[in-house]
């Protein structure tokens, strides 16, 4: 299975039609079936590009739009991915920071390529988009096992689960948008 291939878990939980970190089209109530599964492409898509460009060759946002092109992403999953890749390339610094305050046993350099592109996406999602925590975590421990295995699945978990009880909390909450 590839990155870009879609999702088969059932979909979960309410949320926010929200695209990640884009701040517009806020909608309250429960998400269609098509919505879910654009972010689960999305989802895929950001992954892919983000792992590709741990590889240093292009620019993940470069990357995306080649596998968009190449692939005819409807508009709600190119969306939705272009957000969250430039969520986790805006705040790559202040989330590799929370890798290494929340796991410091593991080293984000000394993280697997897969490993760390799945933990940046997944902390990029729960902190800077309208995703419920626990279907953003949901959604990225399940990317973790398919693309990764066991240990990953666990690391994804705890790292995300941590962060999101912490931002609860206030500890990791993420700033709000300015004006702009």
């Amino acid at each position: 299975m590839t990155p870009t291939e879609p999702s088969s878990g059932p979909g979960r939980g309410r949320g926010s039609a929200r695209d990640v970190g884009s701040g517009t089209g806020v909608r309250a109530g429960k998400r269609t079936p098509d919505e879910v599964t654009a972010a689960r492409l999305g989802r895929r898509l950001a992954l892919a590009s983000l792992f590709e460009a741990e590889f240093g060759q292009r620019t993940a946002a470069a990357i995306l739009e080649r596998h968009l092109a190449e692939g005819g992403a409807d508009v709600p999953t190119a969306e939705f991915a272009r957000a969250l890749v430039e969520s986790v390339i805006a705040n790559r610094e202040r989330i590799d920071a929370l890798i290494e305050q929340v796991a410091p046993q593991y080293p984000v350099v000394q993280l697997a390529r897969m490993d760390r592109s799945l933990l940046r996406s997944g902390i990029g999602e729960v902190l800077h988009s309208g995703t419920p925590s626990r279907v953003a975590i949901a959604e990225w421990v399940e990317l973790a096992r398919t693309y990764s295995g066991e240990p990953a699945r666990r690391l994804v978990n705890g790292v995300l689960g941590r962060i999101t009880r912490d931002s609860v909390a206030g500890a990791h909450r993420a700033p709000e948008p300015g004006p702009q």
